[in-house]
């Protein structure tokens, strides 16, 4: 059976038994800010357990794109190691929203795993939870004796807290759990030791196989558990596990989820798979990486520096260099897996095959971007070698390699013992150490359990129509973070406030009491369907009356750029053409940010066009047409853009200008003549294939405006206020690059005199003739006279120093035969020489410069240069 075949008797199955089939939610979490991807089945589904949306449906089922790189079992450098852990990984999932609970879930488990796969019964175990005194809670025995209908009480075995009692996070619904296990071992040592003596012992072939969650309890901050008002059933089953059982082989690698990959890993790189340990792990690590970064590109997040994009970023470069390191590729190659994961995977998420050409691109070009990364980190690892006096370099040293440079310990510790050397792994372990500290540190968040006013009902936001309103607070919780310290998330019956999203900044604003005591909102986002609004204080009154009212300024400007983007995205894509695609956006109230595919820099004249065409679509003042619930399938036959990485409901809200028709849940202008103007202000590359444009509107781009007028007003009255002040500053440059070239001429007049001079009053030392002197000379003068000096002197050790603008400067030039003989460094020797100018520098063997900050050092820097050839 295949792997298609495999996902789709699992979704049918669950379909016969009224389940809804949904697709995946995108693996970027963009509702959920305690999460940055979707990393376990239930994610999508928070909302639902924590009672603050009501499901569409009873009874769902899923197959889920997760990612996980921390954690039990998941520590990124660790993946590869074995054959059963992975990045991204699908979750076969099976839900209950208050309908059916343990008898079903376990009846419909065993079914589909014995009768539709045809697993063995006698290689399956079941594990129950015990029950644990701390937390008041007993054993399960319930699910037992669910279980003992299908097979006997040997292989039902009793499980701990930390095994059997799943928890969403430190609060939340949570509870017991019973987990299948199956024992795929060959049968002589089956009959040497039975697998119950082996579950949940870290097997690589007796393996848990599918998780049935029965959440019934509340976690609270204290720790305190309580009844939830309602029971559900939370499900997953690892798919390529599951594929290795049903397809028979020892590893999830060798299943048909993996080998095209490997097969194509293969021919590219000209290695086999299953000869050579070092050689395995990095094709695994290849093939396991390349569909996680692949299906996040798809789903809209890019690599980048910080945040979900350096995950994405790290899980890259680690393959790239795994690639170099042990399949010999200094060329990038990973783009090439794309085409065969886009056949392998397209079918059933077609996301990976409509995006394979951003994420070859992408791919692509971060892969050349550091592999140079690599080239630069080798060149410094072998000046560390060449400058340690000792067989050991400080594990400091080997930590900047692997945190700048994506240098890990094996391919540092490599390259060091073909030198005869090894670095102190103590000292490294140790910084590795510090970092996460900081890091648990820096993101480090208490969060109280909700104070709950009342009644409640779900949350409307009424902020389309109206910046003011009275409500009512419903909920609220402290939250203390080392970052912002303590402030409370506040939920109301109904908010004006728009929460981020879409691109869209969060409102602020203020709720004023009765008694005219006002409380400063200041920022609003949502999370699992509740607007929260983010305050240093509450109100005095928690349950009196309060108005909340939205800072009106910032919302107009805000709503001014996001129709912008709306109507730039419309130019770019009749300016450039239709293959240009929104990847992503940040609409604030001082400016907009719009990402897009496109192959090349915008030139002068497509910038010209495309606000030429945005102020058009102003000037024109256009109306805003907007449906608040239309059915998706309607506005996709309408032309509607869809944006690749969003989650959609099967009802949305359009918003049209003109022909510019987008589903959108932002706020905006009702007459495009609002924005009053649309400037460009910067156009870059932030990828292979993507481009980015940023733009303001309206009050920024007045400000804008002004500031040019009063720049060009300046340089006029400093030019004399000429006839025409652009011929004025042009014929400014022409006479500026003349007396550039005469210094240039008379500087070398001058090197010829100086040259002449410091080789007559040369120093002859231990065979060296040694110069040294200060002057008055540039970076290019040094150069210049060093390698003059050097072609007529074959024994040369000089040493300049100058200051220019109040910096020093420093150039060492050691003639080839000196630095042979004696074993001198040039750029080892300007690095120390820095420091008396409190600088630093670097370079080759026989050339290298310095600059710092302290010209005074310069006569102590020169004095010191001496010692080398004494």
């Amino acid at each position: 059976m295949t792997s298609q075949e495999i996902r789709k008797q699992f979704l049918d199955f669950f379909a016969s038994k009224k389940h809804e089939i949904v697709a995946s939610a995108p693996l970027v979490n963009k509702d959920d800010p305690s999460l940055m991807f979707v990393n376990a089945g239930m994610n999508p589904f928070k909302e639902y357990f924590l009672g603050q949306k009501k499901p569409k449906f009873p009874r769902v089922a899923d197959t889920q794109k997760c990612l996980r790189v921390s954690g039990k079992h998941n520590d990124l450098e660790e993946v590869g190691m074995d054959t059963y852990h992975h990045t991204l990984f699908e979750m076969l999932g099976n839900w209950s929203f208050g309908d059916y609970f343990k008898e079903e879930a376990i009846d419909w488990a065993w079914e589909l795993l014995t009768e539709v796969f045809g697993i063995d019964k006698e290689s399956l175990y079941v594990t129950v939870f015990e029950g644990d005194i701390e937390d008041g809670t007993s054993f399960d025995q319930e699910a037992h004796d669910f279980w003992t209908k299908h097979l006997p009480s040997e292989r039902i075995l009793r499980g701990n807290k930390k095994d059997n009692f799943w928890e969403m996070g430190a609060q939340g619904p949570c509870g017991p759990c019973s987990e299948i296990h199956v024992d795929i071992r060959p049968d002589a040592e089956k009959n040497s030791l039975p697998g119950k003596e082996l579950v949940n012992k870290d097997h690589p072939e007796v393996i848990e196989i599918w998780n049935l969650v029965f959440m019934e309890f509340n976690r609270k901050a204290d720790g305190r558990l309580e009844k939830l008002p309602e029971q559900h059933v939370d499900t997953g089953m690892g798919f390529e596990r599951l594929c290795m059982v049903i397809q028979k082989v020892r590893s999830n690698y060798d299943t048909d989820v993996f080998t095209p990959i490997i097969q194509e890993i293969e021919t590219i790189t000209g290695s086999t798979y299953g000869k050579e340990t070092k050689t395995d792990v990095a094709i695994r690590v290849v093939a396991d990486h390349v569909r996680a970064v692949a299906f996040a590109i798809a789903d809209g997040q890019l690599p980048s520096n910080n945040g979900a994009g350096y995950v994405i970023r790290r899980i890259l470069r680690r393959a790239i260099r795994y690639g170099f390191t042990f399949l010999n590729q200094k060329e990038p190659f990973i783009f090439k897996l794309t085409d065969v994961l886009s056949r392998q995977m397209g079918e059933h998420f077609p996301e990976i095959h409509n995006q394979r050409n951003l994420i070859h691109n992408v791919i692509r070009e971060e892969e050349h971007s550091f592999l140079r990364t690599l080239e630069q980190g080798l060149v410094l690892l072998d000046e560390i070698v060449k400058a340690s006096d000792g067989k050991t370099i400080p594990g400091a040293k080997a930590f900047e390699l692997y945190d700048t440079y994506g240098f890990p310990k094996d391919l540092t510790s490599l390259i060091l013992r073909e030198n005869g050397m090894d670095f102190d792994e103590s000292g490294f372990e140790a910084e590795m150490q510090k970092q996460k500290s900081r890091s648990r540190a820096a993101a480090a968040m208490e969060t109280d359990d909700w104070v709950v006013l009342g009644e409640e009902e779900d949350p409307a936001f009424i902020g389309y129509d109206n910046l003011e309103a009275d409500i009512r607070l419903t909920r609220y919780r402290k939250v203390s973070s080392k970052k912002e310290g303590d402030h409370f998330q506040l939920v109301f019956n109904k908010t004006p406030f728009y929460p981020e999203g879409g691109g869209q900044v969060g409102d602020k604003g203020y709720l004023e009491e009765e008694n005219g005591n006002v409380i400063y909102i200041l920022n609003t986002k949502k999370e699992n369907n509740l607007i929260l609004h983010f305050a240093k204080n509450l109100p005095g009154h928690p349950e009196g009356a309060l108005k909340a009212a939205v800072d009106p300024e910032q919302r107009f400007r805000t709503m001014c750029n996001h129709t912008a983007t709306h109507l730039l995205h419309q130019a770019l894509r009749t300016v450039l053409g239709t293959h240009v695609e929104q990847k992503g956006s940040a609409v604030h109230s001082k400016n907009l940010r719009f990402d897009f595919s496109h192959f090349s820099k915008l030139t002068a004249e497509e910038i010209a066009a495309v606000e030429d065409f945005v102020n058009a679509r102003i000037e024109e003042k256009l109306s805003l047409d907007e449906t608040r619930d239309m059915p998706l399938a309607e506005a996709q036959e309408s032309g509607a853009i869809m944006l690749f990485g969003e989650k959609y409901g099967d009802r949305v809200r359009t918003i049209r200008f003109g022909n510019s028709m987008e589903l959108c849940g932002g706020t905006h202008v009702q007459n495009t003549g609002d924005i009053w103007h649309f400037k460009i202000t910067s156009e870059s590359a932030i990828a292979s294939g993507i481009r980015r444009i940023e733009a303001i509107t309206n009050d920024a781009a007045r400000a804008y405006f002004f500031e040019r007028d009063q720049e060009l007003e300046a340089v006029s009255s400093a030019l004399k206020n000429p006839s025409d002040t652009v011929k004025a500053v042009e014929a400014l440059q022409v006479e500026n690059a003349k007396l550039k070239k005469e210094i240039e001429q008379l500087n070398k007049l001058r090197a010829a005199s100086l040259k002449d001079d410091l080789i007559k009053d040369r120093e002859e030392i231990n065979g060296v003739s040694y110069i040294g002197a200060k002057l008055e000379l540039d970076a290019a003068g040094l150069k210049n006279l060093a390698f003059e000096l050097g072609s007529q002197l074959d024994n040369l050790f000089f040493v300049a120093g100058s200051e220019v603008n109040e910096k020093a400067l420093m150039a060492v030039y050691i003639s080839k035969s000196v630095v042979e003989s004696k074993g001198l460094n040039a750029g080892n020797i300007v690095r120390e020489l820095g420091k008396f100018i409190q600088g630093g520098g670097g370079g080759q063997p026989f050339f290298a410069t310095a600059g710092g900050k302290n010209p005074a050092g310069l006569e102590d820097a020169l004095t010191a240069s001496r010692e080398y050839i004494v």
